[in-house]
């Protein structure tokens, strides 16, 4: 009799054990990004916390590479719910919901702090809200600092851009500008770049200065133009079905989460792109100039002024923006 009390005993603590195991939810988080990018590193960050603060109750499965879809094709999963969660950006992402553009116009930002100040308050928090309607809502930004031209020859005014064919992502606005500074956008997937500047599809492309190393495109390009055009932060975005289906506090602390991995990464960055900088020159050979940026801005201010003009509620969030830098 003993034995079997002690029997009975045991099954249901394990029972129990399986259905606490059973109880706890995953929500799978794709991006394009490599294991060891900071982005990456910062997204494994909030799902650690989470799971922390939800005491196993809640937990994240991060996918690197691209192994859910790319990024484009998470998005689409995330809206039909086929898809918990993804990291895009805002130049992709004002294909979803046009709020995303108003981060997409170069030179808007006057300064790392401006931007911050702008993402981290009430404007950023607007825009990710707003997205609700088509199936999806951002819960944090990731900052990846500002984006520069990169070819096999420095790019120091507009006019060494002329007849070069551009790699963009897929957003508008991204070609607009790259039209208006008088190359050829070509839009290709992050996965299919470096092979496209390493058999000349594309001449170079823009991203910030963590694409020469973890990218390795510092490989197959060697000089990297500082004119810094825009700061397209990354957005980590959940799906409706996801975020209905969790609990008040399970709400209360993907967002804690998701704010301290945003800040985490944010006291990190400088720091990244000085060891990227030295990294791409040493082991790669990369040449970094400084670039003036005037006439880069001349031609690209035509768009502050068409964007604006597109929609009210866009032209107010511009002006938003740009009274924040005050």
């Amino acid at each position: 009799m003993r034995n079997t009390l002690r029997t009975l005993a045991l099954a249901a603590t394990a029972l129990t054990a399986l259905g606490t195991a059973a109880d706890a939810k995953t929500l799978r988080l794709n991006h394009n990004n490599p294991p060891e990018h900071p982005l990456h590193v910062a997204m494994q960050l909030m799902a650690d916390r989470v799971e922390e603060l939800t005491n196993g109750d809640l937990k994240i499965r991060v996918y690197a590479n691209s192994q859910l879809g790319t990024q484009r094709e998470s998005m689409e999963l995330v809206q039909n719910c086929s898809l918990d969660m993804a990291k895009s950006n805002t130049s992709e992402l004002e294909a979803f919901d046009t709020d995303y553009a108003a981060f997409n116009l170069p030179f808007l930002f006057q300064s790392e702090e401006h931007f911050w100040n702008v993402i981290n308050g009430e404007i950023g928090q607007d825009v990710l809200d707003a997205s609700v309607d088509h199936g999806f809502r951002g819960i944090s930004y990731l900052t990846e600092g500002a984006r520069s031209f990169y070819a096999n020859k420095p790019i120091l005014s507009p006019d060494d851009l002329k007849g070069m064919k551009i790699r963009v992502q897929p957003s508008p606005s991204a070609i607009r500008m790259v039209e208006l500074l008088g190359a050829s956008p070509t839009p290709i997937s992050w996965g299919e770049l470096y092979s496209a500047l390493q058999q000349g599809v594309v001449d170079g492309a823009e991203n910030n200065p963590t694409a020469l190393t973890t990218g390795r495109h510092g490989e197959v390009t060697k000089h990297y133009s500082l004119d810094e055009h825009t700061m397209v932060p990354s957005v980590v975005v959940i799906s409706n079905c996801a975020w209905d289906d969790l609990s008040d506090e399970e709400k209360t602390a993907l967002n804690e989460a998701a704010k301290e991995s945003m800040a985490f990464q944010r006291d990190q960055w400088q720091g990244i792109v000085d060891a990227t900088f030295a990294e791409a020159k040493a082991d790669m050979g990369v040449s970094i100039h400084e670039v003036d940026k005037a006439p880069f801005m001349a031609a690209v201010s035509p768009m502050i002024e068409e964007t604006a003009g597109s929609s009210e509620r866009i032209g107010d969030l511009i002006d938003r923006i740009q009274k924040a830098a005050n």
